[in-house]
This record gives structure tokens, sequence and C-alpha cells, in this order.
């Protein structure tokens, strides 16, 4: 899915990364599994559709009333679906990969798929380890802070493993994803991923440093 619009950078799908648009590095590795057999993009942006197409992909004008600000990924994941579904296109497993995570392991979808598979999960979504946080928040018409989650008094090594849902990618079941209207339902599995993969871009901070991590 690839909204045109964005707040904090403007045409943020067609940025370029290393000389290539941000989509196309979702996109080619979508073209590259074996186990993905069609490749599509909705989206409400002319530009977008004629370069997905252009690279390979199967391509769906999205309505704009699914492409404002406030529109969740499940609306237009649904919108999508139920597009296919009508004309005759039939599928169950569903990958759907956020193009603002543009670094992925080589692979990677082909490896989530079997994954998926072998565990006989509804849906997945890709995870980061983290160290566990110490979070505070802010009590309300107040200065004060209280803590959330700390880890003041415990090593590392004596926490179980924290994860994050880092929004590269999820994998779910499209007929369930249609019941539910969620893409996180009944038997959920993760995927984990190395952190430098797990990388989102959603503002100019975040593309220099993805830039900078396409380099390494």
């Amino acid at each position: 899915m690839a909204r045109g619009g964005s707040k904090q950078i403007k045409n943020k799908n067609l940025v370029k990364i290393n000389n290539k648009p941000l989509i196309y590095y979702t996109i080619k590795e979508c073209l590259r599994s074996n186990l993905i057999d069609e490749t599509w993009v909705s989206s409400d942006d002319e530009n977008i559709l004629k370069f997905s197409k252009k690279i390979g992909a199967n391509i769906i004008k999205r309505p704009k009333k699914f492409s404002r600000d406030n529109t969740s990924s499940e609306s237009s994941w649904i919108h999508a679906i139920k597009y296919l579904k009508k004309n005759d296109i039939n599928f169950e497993i569903v990958v759907a990969p956020q193009v603002t995570s543009p670094k992925r392991p080589k692979n990677i979808f082909d490896r989530a798929i079997k994954y998926f598979q072998k565990k006989k999960f509804d849906s997945l979504m890709s995870v980061s380890e983290i160290n566990p946080p110490n979070m505070w928040v802010k009590i309300k018409n107040s200065d004060k802070l209280k803590i959330k989650i700390h880890n003041f008094y415990k090593r590392r090594q004596f926490f179980n493993k924290t994860f994050n849902e880092n929004g590269s990618f999820y994998i779910f079941k499209a007929s369930k994803f249609l019941k539910f209207k969620n893409r996180l339902f009944k038997r959920i599995g993760t995927y984990e991923i190395d952190k430098k993969f797990s990388f989102e871009i959603d503002d100019l901070d975040d593309l220099k440093i993805i830039k900078k991590i396409f380099n390494l």
C-alpha cells in the first residue's frame, strides 16, 4: 500500500534512496520471492502507480476515501482484497509489507511464509528484539512524571526477551482478515529480524539514517 500524500516528507514513497525510489525496494523484494504469486500496489497517486507498473507490479487505483491522513492500513487492505476477489483473483495468504521499511534480509518473505505455514498461524508480524525500556509518562494536567515500565534493578540478562512490532511486514489469511478487520487476529505469530532491518522512515531524520544504513 502506497499512499501519495505525506505530512513529514513530500512524496515519501518516491523519495530517492541510492538513486531509486523508496517503493522500489519493497516491490523488488516481493518480485524476487518464489512463494509470492502476484505483487500488487494500491495507491491514489498516479506517479506511484506508473512507476510500480513499470518495474513489474500490478496496480490498483485506490479511492481517495482510503487515502486520507487518518486512513488505517486495514481499510486500504480490505479495499484491495475485495477488489482482487471481485476480479476473480483467488488467494488466501496475504503478505503486507510496509514501504517505509525498505531494508530487509535476503529472501525474507519466502522464509517468513514458510514459517507462517509450518506453524499454522492466522496472522504474523515482523519483530525485533529491544532492550527493556525505562518508560515514563506525564500525568495529565501536571508537570509530574510517573514510571510506567522500568528496568532499574535488573540486568538485561534477567529479563524475558522483549520485542518491538517493527512494521516491516505482516502476513495474514485473507478470509479471516475480512472477518476481523485487523492485521493481527486469532493465532498470532512473530518473525524476528535483526534490528538493522527494522528501521522505519517517518520523518527527515529517519530518511538520513536509512540512507546511512543502505551504505553499511
